[in-house]
């Protein structure tokens, strides 16, 4: 007899979600972790009173009444909105593009009508197939928003010139044509009082959980403590590397504590230039409206992902999505593992749909028996 019906490697959202079911329903579960916290990249942790997203800014929202509702009974959250603002030089726009933006970067707009036709001149210069992602972005904002608000910010993020990156990259580019400064379009915002760890923490309560575990240092004897593995680290790790290693995308955090109530007005300002290195600075009191004298900041840099460092984000390129494929096609042989997650499946996923993906493989396999 099996000691659990699952051991799931992994604390963040979507092992926590699926533990959480699995609890539910009278499953016994064995939770790892190879870190020293629960929660995984949403990690929050107090700092002079005020509730650090240590792994970057996570802003959660969502158009799913459940996912809203699952996550609102564990914890409450606040109304919190996302609006970023630009900086580059001494000049901050708005995001995302909207009647403010256009209003700042050309004098003469005040109506909708006005900001499409300077978009829509500048859209000329390229008639022809975008063939890179500078093309591509020009091909749908102009030159003007491409030159200030996205050239400097993609160029650091991915270490390469746009006239190099491939034109997927960017799809579509959101003009709003209103005067709203709400980043997402989604039904449900806010961030849980209290933190991250909060809601994980009341997501796995009276859950058996071991962290400073590394799966792979005893994995024979892991294996045997459970009848299914759920298993949310790194497919291509899982395999031992066995067709190559998947690429990604890192970032460096440099966090301060300012002796000041207020650093820059806002809880995310991205840096769209190249007079600095890092992408954005976050001011953590803002997501909580905190009341401190105090204010903790985080400068945030892309990074070529080396070895122990942490795994952001994908490289979705023709090479790395078909080696993707194949791990994928190798874990649909293993008898009693289940992936799921962004690791485990090589992709990104924003918090909602992590959860959602969760609760659909646990209905899955109930379905199954």
């Amino acid at each position: 007899m099996k000691k659990y019906d699952y051991l799931i490697v992994g604390t963040g959202l979507f092992g926590a979600t699926f533990a959480n079911l699995a609890k539910a329903d009278g499953k016994s579960v064995l939770m790892i972790d190879r870190r020293d916290h629960i929660a995984g990249n949403v990690y929050t942790e107090e700092v002079e009173g005020i509730n650090v997203h240590r792994y970057g800014a996570h802003i959660f929202h969502t158009d799913y009444k459940d996912v809203w509702d699952y996550v609102n009974s564990f914890v409450e959250f606040n109304r919190y909105t996302n609006s970023p603002v630009a900086r580059i030089g001494n000049e901050i726009y708005n995001l995302p593009f909207n009647m403010n933006t256009f209003s700042k970067i050309w004098d003469d707009v005040i109506t909708p009508e006005d900001a499409l036709r300077h978009i829509n001149e500048e859209k000329k210069e390229i008639d022809h197939e975008p063939k890179n992602l500078e093309e591509q972005a020009i091909s749908l904002v102009g030159r003007t928003i491409y030159e200030k608000l996205i050239k400097g910010y993609t160029e650091k993020q991915w270490n390469r010139k746009c006239s190099e990156l491939p034109s997927f990259i960017i799809k579509r580019l959101p003009v709003r044509l209103i005067y709203d400064n709400n980043y997402f379009n989604d039904k449900y915002q806010g961030i849980p009082i209290g933190g991250y760890t909060k809601l994980v923490e009341q997501m796995i309560e009276g859950i058996d959980v071991k962290l400073n575990s590394n799966y792979f240092d005893d994995r024979d004897i892991y294996n045997s403590l459970a009848e299914k593995v759920i298993y949310t680290g790194p497919i291509d790790e899982y395999f031992d590397y066995s067709l190559g290693k998947l690429e990604w995308r890192s970032l460096k955090f440099d966090t301060k504590v300012e002796n000041i109530e207020n650093f820059q007005g806002n809880a995310v300002v991205n840096y769209t230039g190249h007079e600095v290195e890092y992408t954005r600075v976050i001011e953590h009191k803002h997501f909580e409206n905190c009341e401190s004298s105090k204010t903790v900041i985080t400068y945030e840099y892309p990074a070529d992902y080396k070895e122990g460092m942490e795994k952001y984000y994908t490289v979705n390129d023709d090479i790395n999505n078909e080696l993707a494929s194949k791990y994928r096609e190798l874990s649909n042989n293993e008898d009693n593992v289940i992936f799921g997650g962004r690791l485990a499946e090589y992709k990104y996923y924003d918090m909602d749909d992590v959860i959602k993906s969760a609760m659909n493989l646990y209905s899955d396999i109930n379905k199954e028996g």
